[in-house]
Parts: C-alpha cells; sequence; structure tokens
C-alpha cells in the first residue's frame, strides 16, 4: 500500500519534503535561495579528494589532458581543509556548579566515560572534517542495547533535518536514509519529537520526484514491538544535533573550500598549460630548408634524413646555397611557473591557509614570524570551536537524557574544553603557568593551559598529593605512628575529591 504524503507534517509528508531536499543537495550544482548557481555535495567531495573537473584547453584532445591530469594535478583544497581540522581536539567537558549531589568534577568523568565508549576520540575528527568539506555533519544520539548512549557520526549525504519556521535551533523533523547492502533496497528513519518512524523501498536509489506516486515503492518498516512501523519518542526531541560550519554564509553551512573552488581550477589549467608548454615547447625546434627528402618506395612516406644523438654530425650534400639549418627558441616556463604561485598566493590569502603550509618551504624565517603567518588560521579554528563547542555539548546533553540525569541533561552552563590549537614550546607553557601561579590561577586550570587532558590532571593531582605527604613525612624528626599516616592519608584524599588540590601543599 502506497505511503501517502498529500498531509502536510504526515510520516509520508515528511519522508517525500526531506527524501527530496537530500537528493538534491548531492547533485552536482543546484540552484540556492537567491536562484545562484552553487556546487552540490558531490562537487564538494570531488574538489576535497583531488578531483577537480578537467580544465579545457584550446587545441588539445580532452583525452591527452585527462592523461596529463593524472601527473599535473596538485589537490591544494585539502590543505584549505586539512589545516583546520588537525588543530581541533575535544579534550573533554565540564558541567559548572555541583547538582544533584555530585560535584562538577564527577559530571565531567561521567562525560568522558560517555565519550570514550563511543570511540570519539577518532569519530569526533570525522564530525569536523565532516562539517568543513560537507558543510555541516551530524551526531545521532541513541540508546544502546545496555541502556547507554550510543553516538553515531553521520552525514548530509544520508541526513537531512528541517527546522521549526521562524526557529532555526529547534528541528521538528529528521530523516536518515541509507541503501542496505545487504537487500539492495533502502531503509530509512523518520524521527519527529512525538514519534519515530520507519520505512523500507525494495529500490537502492528511490526518487521523489512526484508527490504520492513516488511513495509507492515505500512501506512501513516492520521491527518488533512497532506497530505500523512507528513508536514513541522517549526523548521528545529529534535525536540528530547538526555541526554546521560557516552559518554566517550561509544558514544550510558553507564548506572550507568553497569560495576556493574557482582558484582549484585556475591553478589546474595553469599547470596543464605548463606541461602543454613542456611538452611540446620547452625544447628548441629544428627546420632545414633545401633538402630534398627521400620517400619510402613501399609506403611512399618521407624519410626522415636526421636523427637527434649527441654524437651524431648532420651533413648534407646538398650545396650550401640551398640548404639551410637552423632553430626555434624554446618556450620560457617561468611565466606558467609564476602563474601557479600568484594562484596559490590567491588561495592562501582567502582561505587564510599559512602560506609555508602550501608552499612547503621555510628558509631563514624566524619563529615569531611563522607564528604571525598562522594568527589568521587559529582565528579561523577558534571561531569555528565556538561553534562546534554549542553542537557538542547538545551531544552530551541529548546523552544524559538516554541515560534519565536530568540534571546534567538541562545543564546548560556545560562547556567543551578544546585543546590549545596555537602551537607553544614546552619552556612557553612552563613559563606562563609560573606566572599563572603567582597571580592566583589554580593549579588545575594551569595544567589545562598546558595542554594536559582532564584524565592527565586527575592522576597528577594523586601523585602531587602523594608527594606533598611524602615531603611533610620527610621534613618530620619523630616517626610518625600508624594511625597518624592513616589520617595523614584520608585528609589528603578528602582535600582531592573536593577538588581543593591548592590547598595540598607543594612537595619542594
Amino acid at each position: 500500500m502506497p505511503i501517502d504524503a498529500t498531509k502536510v507534517e504526515s510520516p509520508g509528508w515528511w519522508l517525500q519534503r526531506l527524501g527530496k531536499k537530500m537528493l538534491d543537495e548531492r547533485e552536482d550544482s543546484r540552484p540556492d535561495c537567491d536562484g545562484e548557481i552553487t556546487p552540490g555535495l558531490n562537487t564538494l567531495r570531488r574538489y576535497a579528494e583531488g578531483s577537480a573537473p578537467l580544465p579545457h584547453v584550446p587545441g588539445v584532445d580532452p583525452r591527452e589532458v585527462a592523461e596529463w591530469m593524472k601527473d599535473a594535478r596538485t589537490n591544494w583544497t585539502s590543505l584549505v581543509i586539512d589545516s583546520p581540522t588537525e588543530r581541533m581536539g575535544v579534550d573533554g567537558f565540564r558541567f559548572g556548579a555541583a547538582k544533584g549531589g555530585k560535584s562538577a568534577k564527577a559530571a565531567d568523568e561521567d562525560a568522558q566515560r560517555i565519550w570514550q565508549e563511543n570511540q570519539m576520540d577518532a569519530d569526533s575528527d570525522l564530525v569536523h572534517y565532516g562539517a568543513l568539506s560537507q558543510r555541516r555533519a551530524f551526531v545521532l544520539v541513541e540508546k544502546g542495547e545496555d541502556g547507554r548512549p550510543v553516538l553515531t557520526h553521520e552525514t548530509p549525504y544520508q541526513v537531512a533535518v528541517e527546522y521549526e519556521p521562524g526557529n532555526r535551533r529547534k528541528i521538528r523533523a529528521g530523516l536518515k536514509m541509507r541503501r542496505d547492502d545487504w537487500t539492495g533496497g533502502t531503509v530509512a528513519t523518520l524521527w519527529t519529537p512525538e514519534m519515530n518512524f520507519g520505512f523500507t523501498a525494495k529500490s537502492g536509489s528511490p526518487n521523489f520526484s512526484g508527490r504520492t506516486a513516488s511513495l509507492r515503492q515505500w512501506d512501513a518498516l516492520t521491527l518488533p514491538n512497532t506497530p505500523d512501523g512507528q513508536w514513541v519518542n522517549e526523548l521528545g526531541s529529534v535525536p540528530l544535533v547538526p555541526f554546521v560550519n560557516r552559518r554566517n554564509r550561509s544558514l544550510n553551512g558553507f564548506a572550507e573550500h568553497e569560495d576556493v573552488l574557482s582558484i582549484q581550477n585556475r591553478i589546474n589549467l595553469s599547470l596543464i598549460n605548463l606541461i602543454a608548454a613542456m611538452k611540446y615547447g620547452a625544447f628548441r625546434q629544428r627546420w632545414a630548408v633545401g633538402l630534398e627528402v627521400d620517400e619510402d618506395p613501399i609506403t611512399g612516406a618521407q624519410i626522415q634524413p636526421f636523427q637527434l644523438d649527441i654524437r651524431s654530425l648532420w651533413t648534407t650534400a646538398e650545396s650550401k646555397d640551398t640548404a639551410q639549418f637552423g632553430e626555434f627558441a624554446a618556450t620560457d616556463l617561468v611565466p606558467y611557473v609564476r602563474a601557479v604561485e600568484a594562484a596559490v598566493q590567491d588561495l592562501a590569502a582567502i582561505s587564510r591557509t599559512p602560506p609555508h603550509y602550501l608552499i612547503g618551504a621555510v628558509v631563514n624565517v624566524s619563529g615569531d614570524a611563522l607564528k604571525a603567518a598562522e594568527t589568521g588560521l587559529i582565528s579561523k579554528v577558534r571561531d569555528r570551536q565556538r561553534t562546534f563547542g554549542d553542537s557538542w555539548e547538545s551531544v552530551m546533553r541529548l546523552a544524559f537524557k538516554v541515560i534519565g540525569d536530568e540534571d546534567k541533561a538541562k545543564a546548560y552552563d556545560a562547556e567543551t574544553l578544546w585543546r590549545d590549537p596555537e602551537s607553544r614550546s614546552i619552556s612557553e607553557m612552563a613559563d606562563a603557568a609560573v606566572k599563572k601561579a603567582s597571580a592566583g590561577v589554580p593549579w588545575r586550570q594551569r595544567m589545562e593551559d598546558m595542554g594536559y587532558t582532564p584524565a592527565q590532571i586527575d592522576r597528577m593531582e594523586i601523585d602531587r598529593a602523594a608527594d606533598a605527604l611524602n615531603a611533610t613525612a620527610a621534613e618530620d624528626p619523630q616517626p610518625a605512628s600508624l594511625q597518624a599516616k592513616r589520617d595523614a592519608k584520608n585528609d589528603t584524599r578528602a582535600v582531592i575529591k573536593r577538588g581543593d588540590v591548592d590547598d595540598v601543599p607543594d612537595a619542594a
């Protein structure tokens, strides 16, 4: 029985609307809201992978151009994406003041457990790269069979969402559509704040060109305890969290390399012209006039009288008045190389990628100059961290909602702890930590500023307290009794549990 897609906000209506939206965005190019043609997800992916379209070279066979591109292709756009991605790393989460009888430190440990259970140290990089290269990425939060939250990275190739009218923060519906490799069909899941729905189609590439007619190939997904392919959404919200890149350029996201695609095309054309000049004009072409060229008696083709050889001397029996030899000048390749360099400089300026990342040559450059060259990249990374940090906090709140922790599920003072994107030497960080200590900055905060992870800091707290206890015992001329040692150890553990690490005396 076909699924009805005529009723607004019905399951079929959402399947039709979000499915068509998803497929349309995959196209190589599509018109945006202003009618301008913008690249689709397939185009963005090809540029990110170094498979830009072939340039057109007048007078050269496209098949020959395709063969040249195997050697001429230089994927600069991948550097534009990889440079900020490699500097974005999540160290943990902080949930502010104590709530529900637990300290803020305990909340951090709960979040860290969820993070590690889902291998997000590795998968978070996929989320960041997906958002930078495909305009946006998603994290799906579900309840696993053991009742623990399951976090999954999703791409806009398989996921589409719709917001409430006039509200860009509240998601009204979300759809995930994937091809089932085992059956060759398609499986789709639709989420609304009230209900969830499942659909199946026998086709591996369903379309949504019409309204009701195009949904005849879809059926309700039959699952245990899900009559008519629907079940109650226990979370009360769509469990998809979008990570939208550069929302200031477009509400649906703007890829990191999207505004330098034309520059990459210019670089490819310059490189192809360079190869053509190298192939046809880099060597001096020789000419001769006044010669009688013999023909092959069998084929009738002219016989080439001279072969290039460094050991050969060309001579002719013709009269010196009629026979002449000469050569054309070789093509100067410097202008082609400079054209490529100029395009790379434009790409570096627009994308705020450090020039030494692209050129790959650093000669007689001071550390301060390199740091100044990376200022634009660092500012760009911090801007992306602010946006993605809000999304990660929403992910963790949904994860706590899955396990029934309503206090942390509503903790809007949560904070994402990012790894410092700026490159600093150990001596610089140590000097800064000493100065911060004199200014009254707590010890744990100083360790975070030095780049240690929360797990490392927790171990360091215990070791630091133990060192302080050993130093105190060494200074006491009278051997302490066993009970006194136990009391001292219990006092130290109480200090660590309260989080007052600065109350522990230094070992030195």
